[in-house]
Formats: C-alpha cells, structure tokens, sequence
C-alpha cells in the first residue's frame, strides 16, 4: 500500500496544514515541512529498493502495483502501479515539494494554512498522474492538480495574476476535456470489440483500432499532453503562469506540472496507440523542434527574470518532446534524463528568482546590476544554475540533451542541427541573465542581505543533484523505457522517422 501512501499523506497534509493554521500561527508551514519530508524518505526508501530491479538490461516490468475495486460497474478501479520511469518522477515531486515549502517560508505570510493545503494536494494530483494506470483515475488525478494550482497563482500570484490564473485554467481544464471524450472513445471502441467495459490500462493496451480512429483518439490525448507539456503553439499560457505565480507556484510548475504532460506522452500516447503516433512523429518532432529554437531565442529578448526562466522550460522540454517521439534507447534516456534535470536547474532559478523579488521587490534584470558584490553567495548559485540551464558538460542538463541529439541524429539531421543551435543561443540568454542581474555597478544602491542558512540549504542540494546527475547518470538512465521491451505493435509500427 506504499503507492497509495505517497497520493494519501500529502492529502491529509495539506488538510492537517490548513487547520493547523487556526489552531496555532506558524505551525502550518512544519506540517507541510514534516509531510513533504515523510514523502520523500517514502520515495527514496522505494527507489533504493528497487533500484537493483530498474538495472537488470532485459527489465520492463513494474516495480510495485497496487489495485482494488472503486466502480466495478463501469470498469473503474484504484489501479496504481511505479516503474523506473514513474518512480524517478515520484522522487523528484517529493523532493521539489520540500524546496517548494523551504522557499515559501518567509514568503508568504497571508492564509499560510490553505496556501500550505493547495501546494500539498497539487503535489498528491501530480503524484497520483504518475502512479494511475486507470484511465479514469488518470484523469480524476489530472484534474486533481489544476484546481489547487489555480488558487496557488490566483491569491498568492503578483501584480497580474487574476489574468494568469485564469488563462491557465482555460488552457488545462479545455485541453483536458479533448482528453476525456478520447479516454471515452477509446473504452466504448474497445467495449464495443470485446463486450467488456474497463477503464484499465493494460486492457486498453489490446485495443483493435481502426487507422483512421487510433488517429483522431491519439490527438486527443496529444492536445492535452501538448498543452502541459508545454509544445508549441499551445505553450502561450506558461509565461503568464511562472511570471505571475509565487515562487513556490513556479516551482512545482516547472518542475512537477509540466512534466506530467511529457510523462502522457511517454506513457500513454506511443503505447496505446503505435501506429498513430509513428504516423504522427515526424510532425511532433517538427513542433518540438520549433519549441526548442522557439523558447530559446524568445528568452534571449526578456528583461523580466521569470519570464526569461519561462520561455527557457519551452526550449528544454522541447527536447524531451524529440526524445520521445525519436523513440531509441538514446533519444529515449535522454528525454528522462531532461525532464529530471530540468525539474532541478529551473525550480533552482525560480528560487532565486523568489529570493531577489522577495528582497527588491521586482523582477526586472536591468534593476539588478552590480548584486555580485552585495549577494556573492546567490550570486554564485545564480551563475551556477545558469550555466547548467546552457548545458554545460558536468551536468544534469548536458547528459539529456547530448543524449537526445544522439538518438535524433539516426531519425532526422535536420532537426538534429537544428536543435543543435540552440545550444550556441541558450549560451547567449543564459550569460545575459548573469550580466544583467549580478555584474556590473551597484547603481541602484541596493544593499540586501545575502542568503540564509535554510536558502543556501536549498540551493546547495540541488546544485549537488544537479551534479550527481550529470557525473554518475546511470540510475536515472536505468529507470528510463527500453524500446526492446515495448509491445509489438510499437517496434513494429515505429520505423525509423525521417522528415529531411
């Protein structure tokens, strides 16, 4: 019942939090603290268990499942179930939970409990995508997540947040109900081939489809995923979203929310529908590259410091996006390996984002001159994050995208050096925001104090994470698929893309 432990103690977290804050001023945020803390030593205690079953070469099964009746009417049950790629998502949820909750300690000082109650149910909704292996558990815990995120930017957000919160509603909950008439679809398909009504995912798995019908379903489940993912053009809610929201808010959205939707891509859009989805790769692969060279040279041109991290997240996920549909080992590790090291090096930048609003009240790089003599310390762990954010060899952030040029190079030159220029532009926006922000004169006077013992905490673990995964990334590329272990329909159906 692990699996159902890592969704419920956040719940109740979020819920004790909340009353926490009536009955004493304070304590809300320690129970959050002591919540997201049992998840992650739950998480991690998981991983290490299984960590020598994710190394065998041939494994492609599932590490823990779980599964009891919830509506055996309609084919619905608690279906929960980790693998290498699912648990590695898990354990990075839990663990931006805590940054999330160490970086909003000081922050947020107004309805702390329900602020603490929304951030704990957003991680429990993304967790339960991660684990659901029921259809319509998926979308129950994909909906889950979105309600609680809209408060996080809607009460805690800065100047524009009415406007953003409600842009990323209608963004997610419209891009989810394309999902939920193909979820529909594709049981009353597989209810009409086989008279059994079921929800399941392994059932789905059999489906008989029609071409033209395996289609038109996949390009709902591909709306949705495209929208959080975010892939071009249906990214424009991001930069609202992370400019608006609060830090913890940006946190868990780049880090956890957005790669739920590479996470549908990867475990439901190629395996339950093959033919489809190599048909459709070459397009995807168009779309992911634009984003890439998209996000990069729009960030390039941002004076806002959050919005530059924003249009960031679209260039790098872009990358998980070819990874994915080049469907290889390489391409494939390297789309884990991004989405993991994204999650780490951007919630890393929006920490220090929070940190310089928090003290200057503003998120403009062209007020931030000369803070490298004031704050050495975040000024540091700025250059730090910034050069992973570029690539940098030694990183987290190197390993996925070499890797998914590796695998894009046997599908696609093209996009290949395409994606390849970005690395030369990513150069570019990512020293511009350490000139802008720390170097330069001191002409504003600003005189702050550098970070705390409980920021430097922070930023410290995730740049040693960061290095971990770009020194020994072995465990990470362990839990990601292994195409040799994909059903059959998929090794047959997914040639070699080539859209040169």
């Amino acid at each position: 019942m692990v699996l159902a432990a890592l969704i419920f103690i956040p719940v109740a977290g979020g819920l004790l939090a909340w009353m926490a804050d009536r009955w004493q001023p304070g304590a809300a945020k320690w129970v959050a603290l002591v919540t997201a803390g049992i998840e992650f030593v739950l998480t991690i205690g998981l991983w290490l268990q299984s960590a020598s079953d994710m190394a065998l070469p041939a494994h492609g099964g599932w590490l823990a499942e779980t599964r009891a009746e919830w509506i055996p009417r309609f084919g619905v049950s608690f279906h929960l179930a980790v693998d290498g790629t699912s648990l590695i998502l898990v354990v990075l949820t839990a663990f931006l939970g805590i940054v999330s909750v160490a970086c909003s300690w000081t922050e947020i000082q107004k309805r702390v409990g329900f602020f603490y109650f929304n951030l704990l149910w957003t991680v429990a909704g993304a967790i339960g995508v991660f684990l659901a292996l029921d259809l319509f558990l998926f979308f129950f815990f994909w909906e889950l997540m979105l309600v609680p995120m809209y408060f996080l930017i809607g009460i805690w957000g800065h100047e524009n947040r009415q406007y953003a919160s409600i842009k990323f509603f209608i963004f997610a909950q419209g891009s989810g109900m394309f999902m939920l008439v193909a979820i529909l679809a594709l049981v009353f398909v597989h209810y009409r081939g086989t008279g059994v009504l079921t929800f399941d995912y392994f059932d789905l798995l059999n489906a008989t489809l029609s071409p033209s019908t395996e289609l038109w379903i996949m390009l709902g489940f591909f709306i949705a995923f495209a929208v959080k993912t975010p892939i071009v053009p249906f990214h424009t809610w991001l930069p609202d979203a992370h400019t608006e929201a609060p830090t913890a808010g940006s946190v868990i959205l780049a880090g956890v929310l957005l790669k739920t939707g590479a996470y549908g891509l990867l475990r439901f859009i190629v395996p339950l529908f093959p033919e489809a989805a190599a048909y459709f790769a070459p397009v995807a692969m168009v779309l992911g590259a634009t984003g890439v060279l998209y996000g990069a040279f729009l960030a390039f041109a941002q004076t806002d410091f959050k919005r530059l991290v924003a249009y960031t997240s679209v260039s790098h996920l872009g990358f998980a996006v070819l990874g994915i549909f080049a469907w290889n080992p390489w391409s494939l590790g390297g789309a884990v390996m991004q989405m993991i090291a994204h999650g780490i090096s951007t919630g890393a930048l929006f920490v220090i984002a929070g940190i310089l609003q928090e003290r200057t009240h503003t998120r403009d790089m062209q007020r931030f001159e000369g803070l490298w003599s004031v704050m050495p310390r975040l000024a540091a762990m700025g250059l730090f994050f910034a050069i992973a954010a570029l690539g940098l060899p030694g990183m987290g952030n190197f390993v996925g995208e070499f890797l998914v040029l590796m695998g894009l190079s046997s599908s696609s030159s093209v996009l290949a050096s395409a994606a390849t220029v970005v690395f030369v532009a990513s150069v570019v926006y990512a020293l511009a925001l350490v000139q802008k922000t720390f170097h330069g004169e001191n002409k504003h006077g600003w005189q702050l104090h550098d970070l705390s013992g409980r920021e430097m905490a922070t930023l410290f673990s995730m740049a040693a994470i960061t290095l971990w995964l770009g020194l020994y990334p072995q465990p990470v590329l362990n839990a990601a698929p292994n195409p040799a272990n994909s059903p059959p329909a998929i090794a047959v159906a997914h040639h070699e893309v080539n859209v040169e």
